[in-house]
């Protein structure tokens, strides 16, 4: 029997970068696992509640690491009493003293601060009320750093009180219900060393549930897990910076000509990328979301090395190819064409494509809607697709790709009420089938695309990663920081475990987020951190090879400036 109905991928990119002081030390930033607290278990539990919404969700390795490296610390610590790699975690537990100073206590006093503060502090009277206290924050909820009086004359409970308040705030509508997460509500204040502890056993239960979880989501085959490689490098342009100029034909290069021994590198994240995959969930994934969606023809070609099935990239990179590949007209213009799977005729890996517009519309618009209203103009969008594609409906396939963390912060309750309904509507829609790309790569005819113009899902191009002033010169440092690795390596004088060492040190600098918030269009202090961090990543590396650092590392090369729209962490096409 023929299937009429509209075939609709959704698929969930869950990633976070690196945050640790090289290998080993201490994070810096604590995204993995507030993220881990909000997102990924809010995720996890709205597939659990909706067992016939079927989706796909990508985990980039090395969040999967760093989540398993927080739910061992903090088993650690309620067990041994271990402090843990995270100054906020230990400030809350009381293992690390609040600090004494003005500018430690400014900072901390920031740090919690760090979410969208409309949707995250303002709807907590107690929270508000201690930043409006000191006057971190005004009438309006707007931060600020006029404070009252000095920060000194706070005592240590203040600051514990905040920090528990931060870490309530972030946790997900999911753990809503967990009895000692309503007592810790009730109690709004005064928060003593008991209760903290109960909050971090409430933290460490739901970060190491997370990975079985998904795991036990993908063996009831009610989604697809796929993955990206290692350290979330740029593979296209790891393997050749002129992969740039099909989009961007008129942006500068760096100065370097290429990244030495790049392909080699980039298979090496491919190679460890699996391993680490296989590792958490106890199979070989079908796709590959490459990093950013970056893709060329000589990276399809290293899917195809391992024998990946399937990957996916953005619909301006579709848009640029369908133009070089002479397949223009109504049926691009209309995006018609958009909604299959391509090959292309050296390649066996299949490509799709995501919808700009549907995408942006959970990540950018929904936030502000009524949940019902938005599912209700959501799946209106996808019957007017329908309709339009009348008998070929159920030959083609809509790809919804987005974050699946960074947009939630900015819903009512996290997007709970907004996903619920949204799957809810999606898996009993009488017009639409929910399928994987897996299994629509199975079953969907495909369409040849002979040239691939080489981009990502941002706007079709590189622009975000590579041919601007600042993303050029982090560029330059990664390339001389590659060549001194070559050379050390070349002379034989690092033992296995200091090789393998050195080799991950370097993947880590290779990953593609320190170069996303490279430039002025960037929130300063987002830009301070990840620069900061990436020059720290590189001065790491210059040590395990037993170098000096350069003094380029001393001195910032980006500063940011202007604010972006969700804080700058996602981008919007549309």
């Amino acid at each position: 029997m023929k299937n009429d109905k509209l075939n609709v991928v959704l698929c969930w990119h869950m990633h976070q970068p690196w945050y640790r002081d090289g290998l080993n030390g201490d994070y810096h930033l604590p995204w993995v696992y507030l993220h881990a607290l909000k997102d990924y278990s809010d995720m996890a539990t709205q597939l659990e509640r909706h067992p016939k919404m079927k989706v796909v969700v990508n985990f980039s390795p090395i969040l999967l690491e760093q989540l398993d490296d927080y739910g061992q610390q903090l088993g650690n610590y309620l067990q041994h009493g271990t402090p843990m790699h995270d100054s906020l975690l230990n400030q809350l537990a009381g293992v690390e003293a609040i600090p004494s100073d003005q500018a430690a206590r400014c900072r901390l006093i920031e740090d919690c601060q760090r979410c969208h503060a409309p949707r995250m502090i303002h709807p907590y009277p107690a929270f508000q009320r201690l930043l409006a206290m000191v006057g971190a924050t005004d009438n309006t909820g707007v931060g600020s750093q006029q404070f009252k009086y000095p920060l000194e004359y706070l005592s240590s409970q203040y600051f514990l009180d905040l920090l528990t308040w931060y870490h309530l705030a972030w946790l997900g509508a999911s753990l809503y219900d967990e009895p000692a997460v309503k007592a810790l509500f009730q109690q709004g204040e005064l928060f003593q060393a008991e209760q903290r502890r109960s909050l971090l056993q409430i933290m460490h239960d739901c970060i190491i549930s997370l990975i079985p979880r998904y795991r036990a989501l993908v063996e009831r085959e009610q989604i697809e897990l796929s993955m990206t490689p290692y350290m979330h490098p740029i593979v296209p342009l790891l393997q050749d910076f002129n992969n740039m100029r099909c989009a961007q034909p008129d942006d500068p290069l760096p100065q370097a000509s290429h990244y030495p021994d790049g392909d080699n590198r980039a298979r090496w994240h491919m190679q460890q990328g699996l391993e680490k995959f296989e590792h958490y969930f106890g199979r070989k994934p079908h796709g590959v979301w490459l990093s950013e969606g970056g893709v060329s023809e000589s990276a399809l070609a290293l899917l195809d090395e391992f024998g990946i099935q399937w990957n996916a990239s953005g619909e301006g990179v579709w848009r640029n190819s369908s133009r070089l590949s002479g397949y223009e007209g109504e049926a691009v213009d209309t995006k018609r064409t958009l909604f299959m799977p391509y090959r292309h005729p050296e390649q066996q890996v299949l490509s799709f494509f995501r919808d700009d517009g549907l995408s942006d519309l959970i990540g950018f618009k929904y936030s502000d809607w009524h949940a019902e209203d938005a599912v209700a103009d959501f799946v209106q969008h996808l019957e007017n697709i329908g309709t339009f594609l009348a008998d070929d409906a159920g030959q083609q396939v809509v790809p919804i790709i987005l974050d699946g963390e960074n947009a939630w912060e900015y819903y009512p309750d996290n997007g709970w009420y907004f996903l619920d309904a949204l799957y809810k509507a999606l898996s009993h829609a009488e017009n639409l089938n929910m399928l994987t790309f897996h299994e629509a790569s199975q079953t969907l005819p495909i369409r040849e695309l002979p040239q691939i113009c080489a981009g990502s899902w941002v706007y079709g191009s590189f622009s975000t990663w590579m041919g601007s002033d600042d993303k050029n010169r982090g560029w330059d440092y990664l390339v001389k920081a590659k060549q001194a690795y070559d050379s050390v390596l070349a002379t034989k004088q690092l033992d296995e475990s200091q090789r393998i060492q050195a080799s991950r040190q370097l993947a880590v600098c290779e990953g593609s987020d320190w170069f996303w918030w490279f430039g002025d269009y960037n929130p300063a202090d987002s830009v301070s951190d990840f620069e900061y961090l990436y020059r720290l990543q590189l001065g790491q590396l210059y040590d395990l090879l037993g170098l000096d650092q350069p003094e380029h590392l001393n001195v910032p090369l980006s500063k940011g400036g202007a604010g972006a729209e969700n804080a700058g962490t996602m981008r919007r096409n549309t």
